[in-house]
């Protein structure tokens, strides 16, 4: 079973391989360079994290419930900051 640990692990590694900062990462997933990041551009980092097709979709809408504090279904940098510190605390 997949777990919130495994897939938040699989992300810190997509971020440390491939980025110099987590800002980096951020603005690389931010598409539309609107300082957001949608669903479907939360489901594109999943996919660099190598998360299964089949739960990418249901994944992306939990981490965006779970991470999106000021509640527009979107995660700001703020939002996306608090969840690379919660994954190199944990």
């Amino acid at each position: 079973m997949i777990t919130e640990e495994s897939i938040m692990n699989k992300i810190q590694i997509v971020i440390t391989n491939h980025f110099d900062t987590p800002e980096d990462a951020f603005r690389f997933f931010d598409k539309d360079g609107d300082g957001t990041l949608k669903k479907s551009e939360v489901v594109k980092l999943l996919k660099q994290a190598e998360i299964s097709g089949f739960i990418r979709g249901l994944v992306g809408t939990k981490l965006i419930e779970g991470y999106d504090k000021s509640g527009d279904e979107l995660i700001n940098w703020e939002e996306f900051k608090a969840a690379v510190d919660k994954i190199k605390t944990a």
